[in-house]
């Protein structure tokens, strides 16, 4: 869509939205050629308008770019950004001896986004901010360095571009089928230089129809007189109380009053009341969680204040580090259950190793078992 909106109209869609062009800048000896010096407005936008490898230029500039800036940024978000947070041991990960090609331009990847990309970062805005001030103050030409780099500039569209544009859309006569080549609108041919540019070109209304219609229904849901209407309409409704199911409490929850659970004589001269696991759907073994504590400034995991709040999908709020390490299944708390460690949690006491009987809680929230969608890369810090 970009590229036949700069070969058809000499700007982006916004950018035509908004009435403006991109230009090529003649540079002769001398300087550059002035626009008062260029006899009509035809011939300059003739001589200014952009060719096939000035469009490929802008095109990369406006997609290509901001791509791989936002892929270069969740990768720095992914990787590098809480190496800080997990300490030293995380940033000096080791390139092991008999390393694949892919193991290794994903260490030198993220050996790029840890060294390299925060100053490439800096300099990327340092430099956009220069240009900026520049042509605020109508020192440069060029409020961005990438168009300085391809020769390129905006300008307002003028008379001649709009007669241009105007004699462009004209319908034109079509070209006479060949023997054995029908005139259908599917045929290839035709797809392509007819109902194709016919349809990029009708974006510029359908788009912005669609963008004014969405935010007039964002301000009918948002209004006084849709949440009546909404409220009159389930006045006759009778929703059921919710069931909470899955946590691991020590009274269960239904119709949303608690009912205690029954007390036996095991229970009685048991130091703490034994927990029932979650069990895996996959593989059918009890999952290693943590109960919830009754302060709430306190990590389940670790049982001390939280540092770096970090909340779970399921809605529960860890210690950065210990989520973290939770997920990737190295915490030193699963590590010694899984090693036969005493009756964590309340579990109860269970001889030898527990590899096989038991699931770690990797890829787990350590409160309800539950999976994780992305492990750690589903994890989001809070805000306090």
């Amino acid at each position: 869509m970009e590229r036949h909106f700069l070969r058809t109209y000499g700007g982006g869609f916004t950018e035509n939205f908004y009435g403006l062009k991109r230009e090529r800048v003649l540079r002769v000896k001398g300087g550059e050629v002035h626009r008062a010096q260029l006899g009509a407005a035809d011939s300059v936008r003739e001589t200014l308008k952009l060719r096939d490898r000035d469009v490929w230029k802008n095109l990369a500039i406006m997609v290509l770019l901001p791509y791989l800036k936002r892929k270069l940024d969740e990768g720095y978000d992914i990787h590098a950004a809480h190496a800080n947070v997990l300490g030293g041991s995380f940033a000096q990960e080791r390139l092991p001896s008999n390393a694949t090609i892919k193991q290794r331009i994903i260490f030198y990847y993220k050996w790029f986004l840890r060294k390299v990309y925060p100053s490439v970062n800096a300099a990327y805005y340092f430099s956009l901010l220069a240009f900026n001030l520049a042509y605020l103050f109508d020192g440069s030409k060029y409020h961005s360095p990438f168009l300085w780099l391809a020769g390129t500039r905006m300008r307002r569209m003028g008379d001649a571009d709009h007669r241009a544009i105007a004699l462009a859309s004209q319908v034109k006569p079509g070209r006479a089928a060949r023997p054995g080549e029908g005139g259908s609108i599917f045929n290839p041919r035709t797809m392509a230089q007819v109902v194709g540019p016919r349809l990029l070109s009708s974006l510029r209304i359908m788009l912005p129809a669609s963008i004014f219609a969405l935010k007039f229904l964002e301000w009918w849901h948002a209004s006084d007189f849709a949440r009546q209407l909404s409220r009159k309409a389930a006045e006759g409704l009778e929703l059921p109380p919710p069931v909470v199911s899955g946590l691991p409490t020590k009274n269960t929850v239904a119709l949303g009053k608690p009912q205690e659970k029954p007390i036996t004589e095991k229970d009685k001269s048991a130091k703490e009341p034994t927990r029932r696991p979650p069990i895996s759907s996959n593989t059918l073994l009890p999952i290693f969680t943590v109960p919830l504590p009754e302060d709430s400034s306190l990590c389940p995991i670790c049982t001390s204040t939280i540092e770096t709040a970090t909340a779970a999908q399921t809605g529960f709020v860890f210690c950065y580090s210990c989520v973290h390490k939770w997920v990737s299944g190295e915490h030193e708390r699963q590590i010694a259950f899984m090693e036969g460690g005493g009756g964590d949690a309340g579990w109860g006491d269970e001889e030898g190793n527990r590899q096989g009987r038991w699931e770690s809680g990797k890829g787990r929230c350590a409160v309800t078992g539950r999976r994780l969608l992305g492990g750690v890369d589903g994890l989001r810090r809070v805000l306090v």
